[in-house]
């Protein structure tokens, strides 16, 4: 969690020595999956059904050259999944931090937005809903094995367009790289995986 929350004030206090550093608000509908291996009963892999959540926060593109940025902020990021053959629901809360290497072109009379690089987050709270069991925090040893770890990393892809009046439509999705599984026994894994639709402003125009 510090070293999460240090690296995001870090980025964002050295954004700040950039003139043209860039501002913004996003936000918009997330939908996420959660790949699963051998999570009950040394099962094999599978994949949950698509879950609905949000994805909002705090934007700033850093200039590195003529149409290049790094591309970072402090994002809320809901992820999560619900099995297919069970009424077992994992809902999960992210703080997210992305770094990405972000190409912003002029196209029309706007700037077409390409971006990808490395995620960090850090679970905020989780819920696992089973109606067998009732409501179990995702982190507690009661979840036993569904317990994940709070800490997650992985890959995010973006592609937009930015309006010169500073609005900026665009689609996002989030492939996680690490084991969120809390107890790794008989290889047993979790990871994730969203996409979702985002509106934004840039402020001060693009």
């Amino acid at each position: 969690m510090k070293k999460v929350l240090l690296s995001a004030a870090a980025l964002l206090v050295a954004s700040l020595s950039f003139g043209q550093a860039k501002w913004g608000i996003v936000a918009g509908p997330q939908f996420s999956s959660m790949t699963a291996k051998n999570a009950v009963l040394n099962s094999g892999k599978k994949t949950s059904s698509i879950l609905t959540g949000i994805r909002a926060g705090v934007t700033v593109d850093i200039p590195l050259a003529d149409e290049f940025y790094i591309g970072t902020g402090l994002l809320y990021s809901g992820k999560g999944g619900k099995d297919k053959d069970t009424d077992v629901k994992t809902t999960l809360s992210y703080l997210e931090l992305p770094v990405h290497f972000m190409f912003k072109p002029e196209v029309g009379t706007g700037r077409l937005v390409l971006s990808a690089g490395p995620y960090l987050a850090y679970g905020l709270g989780g819920k696992i809903k089973d109606t067998g069991f009732g409501d179990l925090d995702v982190y507690d040893d009661e979840a036993t094995v569904l317990k994940q770890k709070r800490f997650d990393a992985g890959l995010g892809i973006n592609v937009g367009y930015e309006l010169p009046v500073g609005l900026y439509f665009g689609l996002n999705t989030d492939l996680g790289l690490i084991n969120t599984a809390d107890n790794t026994d008989n290889d047993r894994s979790f990871k994730n995986t969203s996409f979702g639709v985002s509106v934004g402003y840039k402020f001060g125009g693009r």
